[in-house]
């Protein structure tokens, strides 16, 4: 078989089954707000609720710039393009630092490019098969909007910006790729500039002086076509050329650095750094440090946001009823006050939480299958042990995480004068813990049973569960919502915690991870 088709059909293999999902989610996901929009929202009262929606700032910073709202399809446009433009570039990065970086990390490009392929030329397929997923997905996006009855120019230019924003994503982390020498690296610097992009968009929808800062960001390009109203080609066109800027130079860079080396090379004269080598347990929390500090900034500001704009949208709320009432529809009820705004946005919190615990999981994982703890495994450790590290290590993190939004919360909401105190903002982000807990038991268990998807089965509670809620009661389906964990989840601040449910959470937790932990010894070492 010729080398390079080999290596694009490992590509598909690698890919395959993220694709599928990322596809189904983001075409169910519009179609299903389409179907929702004219029973929500339509009548006079609804156009001149969406009027008032236009105007507020607020809504504009979290959302994006309201367009065409009196439309299905401008109003399924902006209520999940920054969302899904997000989920495709996102997805899309990780996939090319697994299957590129990831890979040659392992040593798994050694034979590979002892032959006659070319680093270059292993890139760019790896490129070409994840271009072909992404818009794979932007073009079930528009065959979801055209057959749901929306207009069929907008649907393709909504779907087609989709899958250029997931473009973008693969570009920037196959120039990482290539610049940093580890995965770790590539992908810490991959996800720096899609938020950076993130926050360009909400600076320049939330303050119209600055709205050509838009311009420099992928997700303010996607606004800025006005799908369903102006159909704008041309920022298409600068976002496509951006990407194809980056993947070519990503190209480039790709034949000029050696194997398992980036362009910019770690020193070697610094001094030793011993700290938290004494034991398994403090060199977990060693390895936790890093990506702790990123996601913690992320979600800080994320939620330092959603504090300053506490006030801002409840007022909005109160006077726009409809919007209140399709919210609770959604799943999102009680946003009319400051501690139901709190409880709603801090239910979010559970999903990027529990995606952290699984991620560490995940991490210690691959380095059983990357040998990186081969010298470990031989000494005289029980591999319980090193189980344990992890775990404890991983809730740690979350619990560093839930304080610091719960924290940051307060802080925003003390700024605007909101009303909302410590104690409150804390109880209501440790409230999902519980979530938390069954996402860190589902990835023990996928660990002992199926170590090559602990990823995927720990992200099922937190990310799994929260779509199930919001999907069943769009659909009108509570009783389906119910399966979600989230449906058992009290609205704290606003409430007090539900005690059975939450205990009961943790139990299945434990026991979920017990069953895991005996897995994980039965079984033998990867790698």
């Amino acid at each position: 078989m010729n080398p390079g088709r080999a290596v694009t059909r490992l590509t598909v293999r690698q890919v395959r089954r993220g694709t599928l999902v990322v596809l189904a989610v983001t075409a169910g996901m519009s179609a299903l707000v389409v179907t929702t929009y004219h029973s929500a929202l339509g009548g006079a009262e609804g156009a001149a609720a969406l009027a008032a929606l236009a105007a507020n700032p607020a809504i504009r910073t979290l959302f994006g710039e309201p367009v065409a709202l009196d439309t299905a399809g401008g109003f399924t446009v902006w209520r999940t393009g920054t969302v899904l433009a997000v989920l495709l570039s996102v997805w899309g990065m990780l996939a090319a630092t697994r299957i590129s970086r990831g890979e040659e990390d392992a040593g798994r490009w050694d034979l590979l490019l002892a032959g006659r392929l070319t680093p270059s030329a292993v890139i760019r397929r790896q490129l070409g098969v994840l271009t072909v997923a992404v818009a794979g997905s932007g073009t079930a996006v528009t065959g979801a909007l055209a057959l749901s009855g929306t207009p069929l120019t907008g649907a393709a230019l909504h779907g087609a910006g989709l899958a250029l924003a997931g473009a973008f994503g693969v570009a920037v982390a196959l120039l990482t790729a290539q610049v940093l020498p580890t995965r770790a690296g590539a992908t810490g610097a991959a996800t720096a500039v899609l938020g950076v992009a993130l926050l360009l968009r909400m600076v320049g929808d939330g303050i119209g002086a600055l709205g050509w800062l838009r311009w420099l960001s992928p997700y303010g390009l996607l606004a800025l076509t006005r799908p369903y109203l102006d159909d704008r080609v041309a920022p298409l066109l600068v976002l496509g050329a951006g990407t194809a800027a980056v993947a070519a130079l990503a190209l480039v860079l790709a034949g000029r650095r050696d194997l398992r080396a980036g362009l910019l090379a770690p020193t070697t004269s610094r001094p030793p750094r011993r700290w938290l080598l004494g034991s398994v347990e403090a060199f977990a929390l060693r390895r936790l440090l890093r990506p702790l500090t990123g996601w913690a900034a992320g979600i800080g500001a994320y939620f330092l946001l959603i504090g300053l704009l506490a006030e801002s949208l409840t007022a909005f709320l109160a006077d726009n009823p409809l919007f209140a009432e399709a919210a609770a529809e959604a799943g999102f009820a009680g946003l009319v006050t400051v501690r139901g705004y709190a409880a709603t946005l801090f239910a979010l919190l559970a999903v990027p939480v529990g995606i952290f615990a699984a991620l560490r999981l995940a991490d210690f994982g691959a380095a059983e299958a990357d040998r990186r703890l081969t010298s470990l495994h031989a000494q005289p450790l029980r591999r319980g042990r090193l189980l344990a590290a992890e775990v404890v290590a991983a809730l740690a993190g979350a619990a560093v995480l839930l304080t610091a939004a719960g924290t940051l919360t307060w802080l925003g909401a003390t700024i605007v004068d909101a009303g909302l105190s410590l104690p409150a903002a804390l109880a209501g982000a440790w409230n999902v813990l519980p979530v938390v807990l069954l996402a860190l038991g589902a990835a023990v268990l996928a660990l002992g049973w199926t170590p090559r998807a602990v990823a995927a089965v720990g992200a099922l509670p937190g990310a799994g569960g929260f779509l199930l809620k919001v999907t069943a009661e769009s659909a009108g389906q509570p009783e389906v919502g119910r399966l979600s964990p989230f449906a058992h989840l009290a609205a704290v601040p606003s409430t007090g915690p539900n005690w059975p449910a939450s205990l009961a959470m943790a139990g299945v937790a434990v026991a979920v991870a017990a069953l895991g932990w005996w897995g994980y010894h039965r079984r033998d070492l990867r790698g």
